[in-house]
């Protein structure tokens, strides 16, 4: 039988708050066959969640408006702490196609999710990624909500579902339909710094002087583990960019402290990937996928 199962990878702005993590996962799962594949990966410096959820077509998209209902209703940006870039109490909400067998079926599910997140949650939905004609994550989130707002107001952009306005608490969400990306940062060893953080982020992205093929990266500092410095990136296509690319980059700037997997990678991201270098919460999107098989 082929397999038809859809991912999706939603991100909520809220680090910290446990019940609030735990309600949202409790929603997401609780929409028929869809089923969580980890627990969320939380970080109370990024102020950000990701869950992992898998489904087949047509059971993904109500699963993800359950729990983004629960986002909407506990999360309210106007109190939200964290370094990671957003612009919504739901952020992002990509749906990630396994093969290229799955791409249709993606994006079909993609722009049904995207309708009821603007119909049913009030929220101003913007598509990224192929469905919004390639426009990027960070075009969309240049200057935070409020600027986002202040664009959307004055026509420069307008929202491809949903209101033409920003939610009063929850702001608005993207969504794309996507393969595999690897979310994975870096921490740097003492005595680096955030200027350190920034300078390799800013070499080693795509578009650096040392830029690696299809690399978001950027420099944050972590108050919760004593200032220490990070990189912080997206490898877009793990087929061109293995995370020992990446890591090689940096060591050629800074000593290298430890490594981080946020979500689950696909298997082949870690080939070659130095046994000297830790790496927190390295899990695989096929252990998972074969640990939670369809009911």
């Amino acid at each position: 039988m082929t397999d038809t199962t859809l991912i999706s990878v939603p991100n909520v702005s809220e680090g910290e708050d446990a019940a609030t993590l735990a309600a949202v996962g409790d929603a997401f799962a609780s929409a028929g066959a869809a089923r969580l594949l980890a627990a969320p990966h939380s970080d109370p410096d990024h102020g950000r969640a990701v869950f992992t959820l898998a489904a087949p077509p047509g059971a993904l998209a109500p699963a993800l408006l359950a729990g983004a209902r629960e986002a909407v209703e506990r999360i309210d940006l106007d109190s939200h702490q964290g370094a990671h870039p957003h612009v919504g109490a739901i952020d992002v909400v990509p749906v990630v196609f396994l093969d290229d067998a799955r791409r249709g079926a993606a994006f079909v599910e993609a722009l049904v999710v995207a309708d009821m997140l603007g119909a049913e949650l009030d929220l101003p939905v913007f598509l990224y990624g192929e469905l919004g004609g390639g426009r990027t994550r960070a075009e969309l989130r240049r200057g935070g909500l409020t600027t986002l707002a202040t664009r959307i107001a004055s026509g420069e952009l307008t929202p491809d579902f949903g209101p033409r306005r920003t939610h009063p608490t929850a702001g608005a969400v993207l969504v794309a339909a996507r393969p595999p990306l690897v979310a994975f940062n870096v921490e740097l060893a003492p005595p680096a710094t955030l200027d350190d953080a920034l300078r390799i982020a800013a070499l080693i992205r795509e578009g650096g002087e040392e830029g690696l093929p299809g690399l978001r990266a950027i420099g944050l500092e972590l108050p919760h583990r004593a200032g220490i410095a990070q990189v912080s990136m997206n490898v877009e296509d793990h087929r061109r960019t293995l995370l020992v690319d990446v890591v090689t980059g940096i060591a050629r700037h800074a000593r290298i402290g430890e490594a981080e997997l946020v979500g689950l990678a696909p298997r082949a991201a870690f080939d070659g990937f130095p046994d000297d270098i830790p790496c927190r919460n390295r899990a695989t999107l096929e252990d998972a996928l074969a640990a939670s098989p369809p009911a």
